[in-house]
């Protein structure tokens, strides 16, 4: 088996994503559970020089790695600028440098204003000067893509003159994103060839929406080291998604092996979603929240017979379930897949109507998830299940300058009338922990809140509805959604739902939130 290295460069090129910054402490975070729990085998931190922010980071991040033993997989971004990238590093307590190297003779000729000769002479001292500081040194050719197709000589030369110093790796960067698979192929393969001693590294950007497929053709033609960034963040429109080439090298490339543990590649999708601010597109694959989630009847109804709509991107491989959306596609298979999640049986005859039904939302373009069966339910048959168990009987939320907000909230629960009054961080913040305090008291468990999004109809009206969709969790995750022209409102009426859906369907309650 062929070991294939994954180099994530998240906190170093996906950096560059426009608006994205990340502290210090979120640096090392990401940093530490892409090496200890995802397991990739190196992690670009920071490019030297960019600020006394990036040098705190690499700091922390390098103090860590001495601890664990994981100093030679911490690399940092360095410049051909004599000692100064070098002694930036050795500051901050880093091992390995990735120094930046024109891989292009127009860049040599028109942004240096240099010769090759000359270019190749200041890469040669950078290197012995970091080689007699304890560093290891690895070369990116910065647009090589560019560089191997207008002017290969020069690349050819490059190399040459940098072959027999001690360079781990020579990393090839797509830094426009032009090539496309067969391009790729062709290049890396004719690096290989004519290098078969050296290790080569495969740097792809998605300009053309190809990074994947060339990462993929790039270690077909022989490289031994692909980069990736988490969510595919990046400059423009980024770079190769550690999710996807992790998938997509496990299953159609024979031969290699890779370290990276499948499962723990949602959790750190989710933790750089929440640093970045930059959220994943629900149809994004492995990562998304809809890449598991069938939305045809006839696909539910073939999974239920022989799991004849399943491919090997099987959504356990990845710690998730596979889901069954619901709307105007969804068959009766569709509706049974779902309520077997909720330990619903229902008869033939209840399936039907409440089928139509949802197929009837569905044509209104209604969001309809698994959580809302239990009202679809009790409105299409009418049963005991009609009352809500939690009634908001009331709720007063003030919020004065330079004072916290405070909120006033009176429930009925089973029937009993209960009061109670908190402040909080915001209104919403201050009636969830009125409720918290009502719950407490009668020893209810209170789910956590997981994510929350607000989503306004284009066309920026002040009165336009919001909608508040809030996934929680209790024993396991689920999603309500609030509709009103006030977003706290709205955001309440989804709070509302949460705690009847766990009274309705008793999951939760009896452990407090684990």
């Amino acid at each position: 088996m062929k070991k294939i290295e994954i180099m994530d460069t998240t906190l170093r090129d996906g950096e560059q994503t426009p608006g994205v910054a990340f502290t210090s402490t979120e640096k090392y975070n990401i940093a530490r559970i892409l090496i200890e729990e995802v397991k990739v085998d190196r992690v670009e931190v920071a490019s030297a020089r960019v600020s006394k922010g990036e040098m705190e980071a690499v700091k922390l991040i390098s103090n860590w790695g001495a601890q664990k033993g994981y100093l030679d997989r911490i690399e940092v971004l360095g410049f051909v600028d004599g000692t100064t990238s070098v002694d930036w590093i050795c500051e901050a307590g880093a091992k390995v440098m990735n120094l930046l190297c024109k891989g292009s003779v127009r860049h040599v000729k028109y942004q240096l204003k240099k010769t090759p000769e000359e270019h190749i002479k200041d890469i040669q001292n950078v290197i012995n000067y970091a080689h007699s500081k304890g560093l290891r040194v690895n070369v990116y050719l910065e647009v090589w893509s560019e560089g191997i197709v207008q002017s290969p000589e020069y690349v050819f030369q490059l190399i040459d003159s940098l072959k027999d110093y001690e360079i781990e790796r020579f990393m090839l960067p797509d830094t426009l994103g032009i090539l496309h698979p067969e391009q790729t192929y062709q290049l890396v393969k004719l690096m290989v060839d004519r290098y078969p001693d050296l290790r080569f590294d495969f740097h792809a950007h998605n300009d053309y929406d190809l990074a994947v497929a060339n990462t993929f053709m790039a270690v077909k033609a022989g490289a031994v080291g692909v980069h990736t960034t988490v969510n595919g963040l990046g400059e423009r429109t980024g770079n190769a998604p550690l999710s996807s080439v992790v998938g997509v090298l496990n299953d159609f490339c024979e031969g290699i092996e890779l370290n990276v543990d499948e499962k723990k590649l949602g959790k750190i999708s989710k933790i750089v979603e929440a640093f970045s601010g930059i959220r994943i597109p629900a149809n994004k694959p492995i990562v998304g929240e809809n890449c598991f989630t069938q939305t045809s009847g006839v696909h539910a109804d073939g999974d239920n017979k022989a799991n004849l709509y399943c491919n090997n991107l099987i959504p356990e491989r990845f710690g998730r379930q596979r889901k069954y959306a619901l709307g105007k596609s969804s068959g009766k298979a569709s509706i049974q897949k779902n309520l077997e999640e909720l330990g619903i049986e229902l008869d033939s005859e209840a399936i039907r109507k409440i089928t139509d039904r949802i197929v009837e939302l569905g044509d209104k373009k209604e969001n309809i998830t698994t959580d809302d069966l239990p009202y679809i339910i009790s409105d299409v048959l009418r049963n005991k299940h009609n009352d809500e168990k939690i009634k908001l009987l009331n709720y007063y939320i003030c919020h004065a300058r330079n004072l916290k907000p405070v909120s006033t909230v009176s429930l009925q629960i089973n029937g009993e009338v209960y009061e109670e009054t908190s402040t909080g961080d915001g209104q919403y913040d201050a009636f969830v922990k009125a409720v918290t305090k009502i719950y407490e008291k009668i020893n209810k468990p209170m789910p956590q809140l997981v994510d929350y999004i607000v989503t306004i109809p284009p066309g920026g009206k002040t009165n336009a509805l919001v909608e508040t969709s809030i996934t929680w969790y209790l024993g396991r995750e689920f999603k309500t959604r609030g509709l009103d022209s006030d977003q706290t409102a709205s955001a309440i009426k989804a709070t509302m739902k949460a705690l009847n859906i766990i009274e309705e369907m008793n999951f939760g309650t009896n452990s407090n939130s684990d």
